[in-house]
């Protein structure tokens, strides 16, 4: 709930409506799991508030943990689809790196996208999850206190679930909330026509596109979204935005021996994103049942990223995480964990 949230209730439920500011620094600031712990309430109203509410915070219900370090948790939700079931999870992944660590959160319980390389799509779409399912996992993550960087890279196309996605980082980046700058908070999205606007209008998060294909029939094997809105119309809405400043513009690129590495494929890239403020992540693919792709070696993808680089556009080669838990880039599902 915002901060205007809990006034509202406060006065419902017959408080001051300052001590909804108050319920908001126990709960964003110190993060208290029980109402019993916000001290600076009267008894009395920490009796009507529990009467009428609930932290809402869930720990994990299971944790792998790969060889390098990552770490992959399995969260229960509570869907906004009605005819949901009540046993629903998701995974979400921790991802240590020196001073730095990223959590890797979703926003469905899978996804409706249906690309062809993502475990994910794979397991098709069982429910939306809630904003508060959505900070939960950060909530009630056991490594929250190091947490420097948020990704929304997990299970889900987040302008999909856009209503409850903007919330969530309304509340991770407010001054009454967990005060984190935008900065640190990166949103992915193959490109939802309307939504993707709206998106970029009124959040001032890092925007990810996933890319994987600059070539328009291509990219509509691979992913059948490009139908709804093409990758070229994707980049189109994107120059009408200024991404100079601190704000980044990336796009994410599965590298499929033979499919997408290509010298054409280079040459398109730079002509599809030339002229754009923004980086190409260039990332491993890993292999899923009963798709017939497979990875690039090692020495295309350092050709591609020295291509695209010397024609101006930024390019990295991400490193792969969690590839051992099945934690890795596409590879998330809950199909066989309700």
């Amino acid at each position: 709930m915002t901060v205007a949230e809990l006034k509202a209730l406060a006065t419902e439920l017959g408080m001051p409506a300052f001590t909804g500011g108050q319920i908001a620094k126990w709960l964003y600031e110190k993060h208290v799991m029980e109402i019993d712990q916000m001290t600076n309430l009267s008894k009395q109203n920490r009796q009507r508030l529990a009467e009428a509410c609930e932290i809402g915070a869930m720990p994990p219900i299971d944790a792998q943990h790969s060889k390098d370090g990552t770490i992959k948790y399995l969260f229960p939700v509570r869907t906004t689809n009605d005819a949901a079931s009540p046993h629903l999870n998701v995974e979400t992944v921790f991802i240590p790196d020196g001073d730095r660590a990223t959590l890797c959160v979703s926003c469905q319980v899978g996804c409706k996208m249906n690309c062809l390389f993502c475990q994910t799509g794979k397991q098709g779409w069982e429910g939306n999850l809630t904003t508060a399912d959505i900070l939960n996992q950060i909530y009630a993550l056991p490594e929250a206190e190091r947490l420097t960087n948020i990704v929304f890279m997990g299970q889900g196309e987040p302008m999909d679930n856009l209503d409850n996605v903007l919330k969530a980082t309304q509340l991770l980046t407010a001054d009454y909330g967990w005060a984190w700058s935008p900065r640190r908070i990166t949103v992915s999205s193959v490109g939802v026509r309307g939504k993707l606007k709206r998106f970029i209008e009124e959040s001032e998060c890092h925007v990810a596109i996933s890319l994987h294909s600059p070539i328009h029939e291509q990219r509509l094997q691979l992913m059948p979204a490009e139908k709804g809105m093409t990758i070229a119309e994707v980049v189109e809405l994107m120059q009408h935005y200024d991404f100079s400043h601190q704000r980044r513009l990336s796009f994410e690129y599965i590298v499929f021996g033979g499919v997408n590495d290509s010298p054409t494929h280079a040459r398109q890239l730079v002509k599809l994103l030339g002229g754009l403020d923004c980086r190409v992540n260039l990332i491993r693919f890993h292999q899923i049942p009963d798709v017939p792709l497979h990875g690039a070696d090692e020495k295309r993808m350092e050709t591609l990223r020295d291509y695209l680089t010397a024609h101006g556009i930024f390019t990295t080669i991400r490193a792969s995480r969690g590839q051992d838990i099945f934690a890795a880039c596409g590879l998330l599902s809950t199909a066989h964990k309700a």
